[in-house]
């Protein structure tokens, strides 16, 4: 399915988006004031993704993934260090940037379509264009017959699939996922992550997913990223050589997960989530 969007702008079609999405992380560090006392939560990060490229930044609960996560969002600007977009400095929130966070966040007095063309509210595109972007991108991740359902007529999955359309639809050059099917039961979730692969295979764009779970980590991303506790660090990257379409099966991640819990053993994480089995709730 293609996407023909009206062009005035940053919404953009996949083969322009592909030559976008580069992201600089130079000496990123992040420090909280919690009761008078220092904390810091990030010292001296520095990655890079490529455009296009879908990284994983994989560590347990407190190690600073949500944080970083938010900076580069531009929803925090109080840390030491740089963050650049396409050449540009992230000084604040853009459209070149979605977010996807772990609760759907839909508002429960409008439909799905009026939830996903909030995306587009500030879109300096002609009411048309805006129309058929949301039309696509309902297609896209599925949604076809639900267009004028409200949130509480959705399953967990189904709303989660709403918001990713949501940071989808202006089609940013680099969308944020935090942490977004962890409120999901583990079909729905292991579901969701094969249509987030799909997803990403046709849009083109650059994606960071923050996650705790080490299969999702590894089954989804071109890198993994492992970060260190407090204060979070890069302790290791893992590049991911499975083809796409990935099976959950293939020896190749399933050595390369092992190798990702031995260095999150050895950075003292205890023992990570490695599948769904523990998630509950739709």
């Amino acid at each position: 399915m293609s996407i023909a969007i009206e062009r005035d702008t940053r919404i953009e079609t996949p083969a322009l988006a592909e030559a976008c999405g580069r992201l600089e992380v130079r000496g990123v560090s992040k420090t909280f004031i919690v009761n008078s006392a220092p904390i810091a939560a990030l010292n001296d990060v520095s990655l890079s993704v490529a455009p296009g490229e879908f990284v994983a930044l994989l560590g347990p609960s407190g190690c600073g993934k949500s944080t970083l996560l938010r900076l580069i969002a531009g929803l925090d600007r109080d840390h030491k260090g740089s963050i650049v977009q396409d050449g540009e400095a992230v000084t604040g929130t853009s459209l070149a940037r979605g977010i996807v966070f772990q609760e759907p966040r839909l508002f429960p007095w409008a439909t799905v379509r009026q939830n996903i063309a909030l995306g587009l509210k500030n879109a300096p595109i002609s009411e048309a264009a805006k129309r058929e972007a949301v039309a696509a991108h309902i297609t896209l991740i599925g949604l076809d017959g639900f267009a004028e359902a409200y949130p509480h007529q959705l399953s967990g999955g189904m709303a989660q699939r709403a918001a990713i359309a949501r940071g989808l639809v202006n089609r940013p050059r680099l969308l944020l996922l935090d942490e977004p099917f962890g409120a999901l039961d583990a079909l729905t979730r292991a579901r969701l992550q094969t249509e987030l692969q799909r997803i990403w295979a046709h849009e083109k764009i650059s994606m960071i997913l923050v996650t705790h779970d080490v299969d999702e980590a590894v089954f989804l991303g071109d890198r993994v990223i492992v970060l260190a506790p407090r204060p979070g660090r890069i302790s290791r990257i893992f590049d991911v050589a499975a083809v796409r379409p990935r099976e959950r099966s293939d020896d190749d991640l399933i050595r390369l997960r092992n190798a990702v819990l031995r260095t999150l053993e050895q950075d003292g994480a205890g023992d990570p989530p490695t599948s769904q089995s523990n998630r509950s709730g739709a």
